[in-house]
């Protein structure tokens, strides 16, 4: 449906007559370079890179306006009235809302300004036809379009295109249209726009919403032309307007056909294109699975989950594991050295998201482009498989509050010890394991024969206990879902076919949530720090993971990091945080967080991993009790003054035994302690499958202990898993 034409009095925006005249009528001061304000003439027909760019920019006037910027629409840099009509005014101020809505803010206010700039002929020709007097002709001097000032400026409030509870958003008050005269807004009339913008909390998002390119050009995920953009899709710069609309062409011959006309403000749509409401914030935490990607060393970890989050298949030369890897070396030797995780996003049909840039194809979309699309989400943690970096692997374990663990293994080959080792390493934390067995394209079938058959002896082994399952079709990952602590999923994949993967996606969707985070909000406030950055401009920020508790971040939240080296804990304040590279003023349990803390350069350094940060009753200790259980394995004995190297959770140091007190108890079959020939404490030893209560000493600084937290030490391998008791009071 096409709108009516308008009047001939319009004057063209490319005119010369009014290109000279537009830097003539100043409404506004001047732009300035720095402050939260910014003018633009229009935004119409924006590309992706230029979308990018007023991204960008209006993330600095936030900044500038700590939160809080306003934009200038229909307005020169000078400060002069672009002379736009009211169409492509309002269809900036449309894809300026969408831009808002992709960094994490709303628009409070949007106010359309007309009456400042008039046309005088049109005035005077007007005003002519309503006299009917034909002695009231406009002369020489008014036959030119002259622009001045009107008297009488009308101010008319819109609603924003977004729908927001604004009453749920701290500090913001809805505003009463009463403020504002109501009129009626003029197709021809020149109009400026003015647009207050706010940032918001991102557990006050209501949906997950579409991508900026999609909001901006108007459609869904599907496709389909939505009502927001009806009447504003095809704006000319001298105001006509081409409708684009679904709905039938009106009935009404009369229709629209006069200038002055009472426009409705933008239709209110929804943000999200899911079936069931939810929140960045929400899906970030309990509907965020944790799976830990281990295996040998040529497994094909990396080129896994290169091939998951990008949804592209490999080319059997390393494509997929380049567009995941973090350092030069990495890439050339094809060896994973750190820990590193990557997020893999579902719709709440179970179809995965896409994890490169529609526009640009060699991109992989960032974070928070998944985050924001995605209602179920698996955060893949790719560990290293050399040997050379098994403690790597083995704090990665620890500290990744993994709720699966998918183990890999090179069907050309059978597995090694190191897949011995990671496997009694996920059963000893009590990770429910998954069985990948990978490059099954072109591989002999003697060959994958013998893997199989050499894995599954593990898994039946005593001290692993797990039934090995095969999945070939849908109904076997429904079968095995409620018995994954006694049944091990076994999968053949190739990344190079996609034989497989689908499956393997399948099981991914439908795993449940493990660990209960949210159970723990109500604790006093606990942050694992796993790593540190100096970022220029904001100071120090550091990585991990809220493992109790939530913390509202500001100028007014302070926080104690520590413990350094002497014991003690810096106080500070933590000015602002971020989740899956999204800013947030409100982290919750069990999600990965940066924190910004305001940190003197003085005690930048005494910052260390391994830290944490809490709200209250900071404590420190280099002692500290714990039950322990030594693994079944190679032959090892350990006694009084054993040293052996401790993870506890984020925590790894060197630790020796203090002292060792037998457990009689053999509830769970292990056999008992075994004592040496004399009878002094001295004499205890423990060997493989026995418990004990053990007093280890830390050998070189504090760390952050407290009771219920799980531990694992070992001396080259692992030894030994165990729960701390308990922490001897500090006199």
């Amino acid at each position: 449906m096409t709108a009516p034409a308008l009047k001939d009095t319009i004057i063209p925006a490319q005119s010369h007559e009014h290109a000279k005249l537009k830097r003539l009528i100043k409404v506004v001061d001047p732009e300035k370079h720095d402050g939260n304000v910014e003018y633009k003439r229009h935004l119409l027909r924006p590309t992706a890179s230029r979308l990018r760019t007023l991204a960008t920019q209006m993330s600095y006037r936030l900044d500038e306006g700590n939160g809080a910027c306003t934009y200038f629409l229909g307005v020169e840099d000078d400060g002069c009235h672009s002379l736009l009509k009211y169409a492509p005014v309002a269809e900036s101020a449309r894809i300026l809302e969408c831009i808002a809505r992709s960094l994490n803010a709303i628009v409070i206010e949007r106010t359309m300004v007309q009456g400042e700039v008039v046309d005088k002929q049109c005035a005077t020709a007007n005003s002519s036809n309503n006299d009917g007097d034909d002695n009231d002709v406009p002369d020489e001097h008014h036959s030119k379009a002259e622009i001045s000032r009107n008297g009488k400026i009308s101010r008319v409030a819109e609603s924003p295109v977004f729908r927001f509870d604004i009453k749920t958003a701290h500090g913001f008050e809805d505003k009463k249209t009463d403020e504002f005269e109501e009129t009626r807004l003029v197709l021809e009339a020149y109009t400026r726009c003015e647009v207050t913008i706010h940032r918001i909390e991102t557990h006050m998002l209501e949906t997950s919403p579409l991508s900026l390119m999609e909001l901006a050009n108007g459609t869904e995920s599907g496709g389909s032309v939505d009502d927001v953009t009806q009447g504003v899709l095809n704006v000319e710069l001298n105001g006509s307007i081409n409708v684009v609309s679904s709905s039938s062409p009106s009935s009404d011959p009369n229709e629209n056909k006069h200038p002055e006309t009472n426009l409705s403000p933008p239709p209110i749509i929804g943000l999200g294109h899911s079936e069931h409401p939810t929140s960045v914030s929400e899906t970030l935490t309990s509907r965020n699975i944790r799976v830990a990607v281990v295996g040998n060393v040529d497994a094909g970890k990396s080129t896994l989950i290169g091939t998951l989050t990008t949804s592209s298949l490999d080319d059997g030369r390393g494509r997929s594991r380049t567009t995941i890897m973090k350092h030069r070396h990495e890439i050339e030797t094809g060896r994973t050295s750190t820990a590193s995780t990557h997020l893999m996003g579902f719709h709440h049909t179970g179809e995965p998201i896409a994890g490169k840039d529609s526009i640009r194809a060699n991109k992989r979309k960032s974070e928070d482009e998944i985050a924001r699309e995605s209602y179920r989400i698996v955060t893949l943690l790719d560990l290293a498989g050399h040997e050379k970096y098994l403690k790597t692997t083995i704090h990665g374990v620890s500290s990744g509050m993994s709720d699966y663990s998918m183990i890999l293994i090179n069907s050309r080959h059978p597995p090694t010890h190191m897949t011995e080792q990671h496997l009694n390493l996920c059963c000893s934390f009590g990770i429910p394991t998954i069985i990948v067995f990978t490059k099954i394209d072109g591989c002999p079938e003697h060959a994958i024969k013998n893997s199989k058959e050499e894995v599954f002896k593990l898994l039946r082994a005593p001290d692993v206990g797990r039934k090995p399952f095969a999945v070939r079709e849908e109904q076997d990952i429904t079968t095995c879902m409620d018995k994954l602590h006694t049944l091990a999923p076994v999968f053949d994949i190739s990344c190079v076919t996609g034989e497989g993967l689908n499956l393997l996606r399948k099981m991914l969707f439908s795993l449940p949530k493990r660990r209960r985070h949210e159970k723990k909000v109500k604790r006093s406030f606990e942050f694992l720090v796993e790593d540190l950055f100096n970022v220029p401009g904001v100071g120090s920020v550091v990585s991990g993971f809220v493992n109790a508790g939530e913390l509202a971040v500001g100028n007014n939240c302070h926080v104690q990091v520590g413990p350094t080296d002497d014991g003690s804990f810096i106080k500070t304040v933590a000015k602002s945080a971020h989740i899956a590279r999204i800013n947030t003023t409100h982290i919750t349990a069990g999600q990965s967080a940066c924190l910004a803390l305001a940190v003197k350069k003085e005690d930048r350094s005494k910052l260390r991993r391994g830290m944490v940060v809490l709200l209250e009753n900071p404590t420190a200790t280099r002692e500290f009790d714990a039950e322990i259980c030594i693994l079944k394995g190679e032959g090892t004995t350990i006694r009084k003054s054993y040293q052996a190297y401790v993870h506890i959770l984020n925590v790894r140091q060197t630790a020796f035994a203090k002292s060792i007190e037998i457990v009689n108890k053999n509830a769970t079959g292990n056999p008992p302690s075994h004592r040496a020939h004399n009878d002094d404490d001295d004499g205890i030893i423990l060997r493989p499958g026995s418990r004990a209560k053990v007093r280890f000493v830390f050998a070189q600084r504090p760390e952050y202990v407290r009771p219920g937290m799980r531990m694992l030490f070992r001396d080259g391998r692992v030894r030994g898993v165990g729960l701390v008791t308990g922490v001897p009071s500090q006199e």
